[in-house]
């Protein structure tokens, strides 16, 4: 990988996602390539009123809080952080992270080990990457968790 490579990252802020942004931040540091830390939102198909309307723009900014607060903490760690971007996109996270590694060197996702048989080992969203993605997938567990 060289200057012009890009990493991409899902993060989600869960402990796994948040392992992975470290882990493709430092595999960014190694490379000299710029890290694209990538979250996405969706409006729930069936949201309940009785709390009030929450819109979009709501969604959309409780998302960008969680991408940033996740990087500046992951970046303020190291002495000679990379280059650091983030995304917020409205969609399904799995087809969103496609979509973008579709141009990309690497994409890196936690695993949170939800659901079924293959999901006890990788999660629907780090599943989904492994078996779409057109570029290579590291897939990273928190710390103390199996896998």
């Amino acid at each position: 990988m060289s200057e012009d490579s890009k990493i991409v990252v899902g993060v989600d802020g869960s402990a796994s996602s948040l392992a992975a942004l470290d882990w493709a931040l430092g595999q960014a540091e190694l490379t000299g390539s710029t890290v694209e830390a990538v979250t996405a939102w969706e409006y729930p198909a069936f949201y309940s009123w009785e709390g009030g309307a929450i819109s979009p723009r709501e969604f959309e900014s409780a998302a960008s809080v969680t991408v940033e607060d996740a990087v500046d903490k992951a970046v303020d760690r190291r002495s000679f952080p990379p280059r650091v971007r983030t995304k917020v996109c409205q969609g399904d996270s799995a087809q969103v992270l496609l979509d973008i590694a579709a141009a990309t060197d690497l994409l890196v996702v936690g695993s949170r080990g939800h659901g079924g048989f293959v999901g006890a080992l990788l999660g629907s969203v780090s599943h989904r990457c492994t078996q779409h993605a057109r570029c290579p997938v590291v897939v990273v567990h928190a710390q103390g968790e199996r896998g």
